[in-house]
């Protein structure tokens, strides 16, 4: 698909407000960098992961200093591949004239359908509160630089935006890791939450994996954990051979579909169980159709990412979809 640009007019012109205080809060940034003596090179961060919990402080709010420009995108997403790191690459080359949000469609769809986005990869930016549409699909460095290039020119004419100076070699995006790390926070917790769940006690281990997560949401393992303990404890009263009967009579009855995927999934039967979800997925609206992909992004949690079954089942999930 070949990139669609949007000119940069899109930017509400007839919101003279807004553009005045993003004019005033820019003005008041490079004022007080001035007074700091500048920008210290590497202290800010360029290329950002941001999920709807972290939206309006990341983009928005940041969005009245520099151009937030945002890259959805999705690990089953082969275009993204491409497109990705050619934005973070010349965002960085760009040295905080812009910054890049980096949004995960599948873990944030809210901000998916805030935007209005049809498909992926889709590139949009935020100006002093304000969405721009950029373009969608992959496009070659000389495009991107091309809409860079005006973005960054309207950021400055219409409201003032300039961002701050960043020297290139200085940047740092993401902090460093030691390489050897002291024993987690969560260790202790993880592991008798381990044993829970091997010793059959589903709602003790529920119940764990959902404290590690309640200070550290992004914990893999707790995730893991938490997927397994909350499939098992649907599952154990089930009668299997039940559960497929009532399924193959009502093919589209979501509550027996999803029992379904999950019998199926404890059985072995890992293609049959999300082949089953993305099928339902196809065949309802609704509720009742993001009830089957939450089922499904639970159940990939279950075999884990990096499964071959898993990105095939996701490849599956966005042609439904998109």
């Amino acid at each position: 698909m070949q990139p669609r640009n949007v000119p940069m007019g899109v930017v509400d012109l007839a919101a003279v407000k807004a553009a005045g205080e993003a004019k005033q809060k820019a003005e008041q940034a490079r004022a007080q960098q001035a007074a700091q003596g500048g920008a210290a090179p590497g202290s800010v961060r360029l290329v950002i992961d941001v999920s709807e919990a972290d939206f309006q402080q990341e983009v928005l709010q940041r969005s009245a200093e520099v151009p937030v420009v945002i890259d959805f995108w999705a690990e089953w997403c082969e275009p993204c591949k491409q497109l990705s790191p050619l934005l973070e690459r010349l965002t960085r080359e760009y040295a905080g004239r812009v910054v890049l949000a980096k949004i995960d469609v599948e873990t944030n769809q809210a901000l998916f359908q805030q935007f209005g986005v049809q498909g992926i990869p889709a590139v949009f930016a935020v100006v002093a509160g304000q969405p721009v549409p950029l373009f969608q699909g992959a496009a070659p460095e000389e495009q991107v630089r091309q809409v860079f290039d005006q973005l960054v020119q309207a950021a400055e004419q219409q409201f003032g935006i300039v961002g701050a100076p960043v020297d290139p070699d200085a940047i740092q995006d993401e902090p460093e890791v030691e390489a050897e790390q002291p024993p987690g926070p969560y260790d202790s917790a993880l592991s008798a939450a381990h044993q829970a769940l091997d010793a059959g006690d589903l709602g003790g281990a529920e119940q764990a994996y959902q404290s590690v997560l309640a200070d550290d949401p992004n914990n893999a393992e707790a995730k893991l954990g938490l997927a397994q303990a909350q499939l098992l404890g649907r599952v154990r009263d089930l009668d299997a051979q039940q559960v497929r009967k009532d399924a193959a009579e009502r093919p589209i009855d979501v509550t027996a579909q999803l029992a379904a995927a999950d019998v199926d999934l404890v059985g072995g039967h890992v293609e049959d169980a999300f082949g089953r979800l993305v099928e339902l997925v196809k065949r309802t609206v609704g509720d009742e159709r993001d009830s089957a992909r939450v089922r499904l992004l639970e159940l990939f949690d279950v075999i884990g990412a990096d499964d071959p079954r898993v990105t095939t089942a996701r490849s599956a999930l966005a042609r439904v979809l998109f």
